[in-house]
């Protein structure tokens, strides 16, 4: 089976072909769509080694995530290699635990496996820095959830202060006066900006409150912990900076006898899917984890076709709230300061 069959069963030409199956030159998707049926039908299976070799391209995508046990980055790696696959792409996947010497050397081991591009969510704003803008300077590279500065690479993220406002707003129509945070220390720029964003926001609620906080990691464990902590000080609110951190906060909460909603609402960020099968279900920021993957496509794409040339893009994606049983509204105070169940 050739290119040749291909083209004659598609109607279109072997150039045509070629491009929609190697993935080098984009083409109309319902052209690309015809042309991938029909491979499919007459069972085309094309020779990548031989392809590399005649074009010096692999057809690979290196991806790197900081962990993978973080339930939000396989459905992002997912919608990813949709996007991807759909162009003719293949993804190798590293995983760095977080540690930034680590993800410098698996994107060292990518980039010696001759990826075409790389695809990055940097375990640290500026640790992980020199690695990224060295690998970028080589292949196509793009920064997804987390920034390693302006002027490194290209970058898609959700706009995290939009998303902490949203949370502040819902917090204070519900009667919330006296919220804290829980979130990850570090200098993750996602971890930042949700941090930054809870204290330019919650002094409007209380003077206080941007003093009201903890900073651990993105964990259960760390949720739990941090309740323990900021619990004596009574917050009528946990903002959390991720849905795991929102998890283990909401059990250690109903361990304490809190009442949930009624004397502490509780948020999250991201809206995995343990958000909402938590107890009560969890309110909290939906990133738009579809977009961000075919914004990071598109990036790629465009990088791919300009070269290392140009200025670099940073796209910031509008989030959603989604609100659920764990932020209703506040019950009313007794005279004694603790508080009636509505």
């Amino acid at each position: 089976m050739t290119l040749k069959d291909v083209a004659l069963a598609s109607g279109c030409s072997i150039a045509t072909v070629s491009r929609v199956l190697a993935g080098t030159r984009s083409v109309g998707a319902e052209t690309a769509r015809t042309v991938r049926a029909a491979a499919e039908r007459l069972g085309y299976r094309p020779n990548h080694v031989a392809r590399a070799l005649r074009s010096r391209s692999t057809g690979t995508v290196g991806l790197v995530l900081p962990q993978i046990t973080n339930p939000f980055f396989p459905t992002l790696v997912r919608e990813l290699e949709h996007a991807l696959h759909a162009e003719g792409r293949a993804v190798l996947l590293a995983d760095c635990d977080d540690d930034p010497a680590t993800e410098a050397a698996r994107i060292s081991a990518l980039l010696a496996r001759q990826v075409d591009a790389l695809l990055l969510i940097p375990v640290d704003e500026r640790h992980s820095r020199e690695a990224v803008a060295a690998a970028a300077a080589q292949v196509p590279l793009v920064l997804l959830d987390r920034g390693c500065g302006p002027g490194v690479a290209d970058s898609v993220a959700v706009d995290n202060a939009a998303g902490m406002a949203l949370v502040l707003a819902h917090l204070a129509a519900t009667g919330r006066r006296r919220p804290c945070f829980i979130g990850a220390a570090g200098t993750a720029s996602a971890a930042v900006e949700r941090h930054t964003a809870y204290e330019n926001g919650a002094a409007a609620l209380d003077p206080a409150a941007p003093g009201r906080l903890a900073l651990g990691d993105f964990s259960v464990e760390w949720g739990r912990a941090a309740v323990d902590r900021l619990w004596p000080a009574r917050p009528d609110a946990v903002v959390c900076a991720n849905d795991l951190i929102a998890a283990g906060a909401l059990q250690r909460l109903r361990q304490l006898g809190a009442d949930v909603p009624g004397e502490v609402a509780v948020t999250g960020f991201d809206d995995i899917p343990l958000a909402g099968l938590a107890d009560p279900a969890l309110t909290t920021v939906r990133q738009p984890v579809a977009d961000l993957a075919a914004e990071a496509a598109r990036l790629l794409s465009r990088r791919r076709a300009d070269g290392s040339s140009g200025p670099c893009h940073t796209v910031r994606l509008a989030p959603e709230l989604v609100v659920r049983a764990s932020s209703g509204a506040a019950a009313p105070a007794v005279p004694d300061g603790s508080f009636r169940a509505s």
